[in-house]
């Protein structure tokens, strides 16, 4: 589906974002936000978005300077998570839904944490014009990483001459293969999956450097953001991108977020046994059971501090 030929928002400062709404709109459901992560793009959400826009309007777009979406004409803007965040914020003023949920995924998980903390932070802050009902940090974390490292990509070649498809497949697959785990990765059932991935990966795309989002420093605002949004966190335990330990500190920084349950239930998974790239464990149905049922949880009463319309 997100590999039709995008809709374009343009920014003030020129920019422009790539972006899909995607599925059924008849169903009453609220529209459900996408935010992708470090080095992906929109369709690197299939085969999830199929499934979860069979009953509900989904939103996925690009992040500045990736995929179809672009930079400023000058391009000398600094790409920093608040800029992403201002640039999705925009996007959702344009559209004019006023109830949302959110799905944060990566780095998107930082981008839809600083949307929800834009009323509150110390330089031109800006309300939200619509609520945030639920939302899902998935393999995430609230900040730079200040402990355990997880996997570090190597820097990439000098990029003084076009490389051949196979350089750039291989100089992805150290990056790919750590997003998932040995064991998923050495299953040949997996293995047509795996190429279909890194072919995807290796499209020739733009990559942010790990430097850029190491300027995200939440953790003072987070005692002023209110408490009328659900908050369900996905990390699982073979993460070796944003290592386990992280879900930890958001589960700290916001107290009324809960960990994905374990077990044989609605809603449930039967392990945190997956790596980084989550949704290519399971199933795609059992993710749509997890997320789709607690996005049909009633949403929470609202915090007079987090009032944003």
């Amino acid at each position: 589906m997100a590999s039709r030929q995008p809709q374009f928002f343009v920014h003030q400062d020129g920019s422009k974002t790539a972006y899909e709404i995607v599925g059924n709109d008849t169903t009453g459901a609220e529209p459900l936000v996408l935010v992708i992560g470090l080095s992906l793009i929109r369709g690197d959400w299939e085969p999830l978005l199929s499934k979860l826009s069979e009953d509900r309007q989904v939103l996925v777009f690009d992040n500045r300077g990736m995929g179809d979406s672009t930079f400023s004409p000058s391009g000398d803007e600094d790409l920093t998570i608040e800029l992403m965040a201002r640039d999705l914020l925009d996007l959702l003023i344009f559209l004019d839904w006023k109830t949302i949920s959110i799905c944060g995924y990566s780095m998107g998980g930082l981008i839809a944490q600083q949307l929800l903390l834009l009323p509150y932070i110390d330089n031109n802050p800006v309300s939200l014009p619509f609520r945030v009902t639920h939302i899902i940090l998935a393999a995430t974390l609230t900040g730079p990483k200040n402990k355990e490292q997880g996997f570090k990509p190597a820097p990439p070649p000098s990029a003084d001459k076009e490389r051949t498809w196979e350089e750039r497949r291989e100089l992805r697959r150290p990056m790919l293969e750590a997003s998932l785990d040995p064991k998923w990765v050495a299953n040949p059932g997996n293995a047509a999956r795996f190429n279909a991935l890194l072919d995807r990966v290796s499209s020739g795309r733009y990559s942010p450097t790990i430097s850029e989002i190491a300027g995200s420093k939440l953790e003072k605002y987070y005692p002023k953001l209110g408490k009328d949004g659900k908050v369900l966190v996905i990390h699982g335990k073979l993460d070796n991108i944003v290592p386990f330990s992280y879900s930890s500190d958001v589960l700290q920084h916001i107290p009324w977020a809960r960990m994905v349950e374990v077990g044989y239930g609605p809603g449930q998974l039967e392990s945190l046994d997956f790596g980084h790239h989550w949704f290519e464990y399971f199933s795609v149905d059992v993710w749509y059971r997890v997320i789709v049922q607690f996005l049909d949880e009633p949403a929470t009463a609202i915090d007079d501090r987090a009032r944003m319309y």
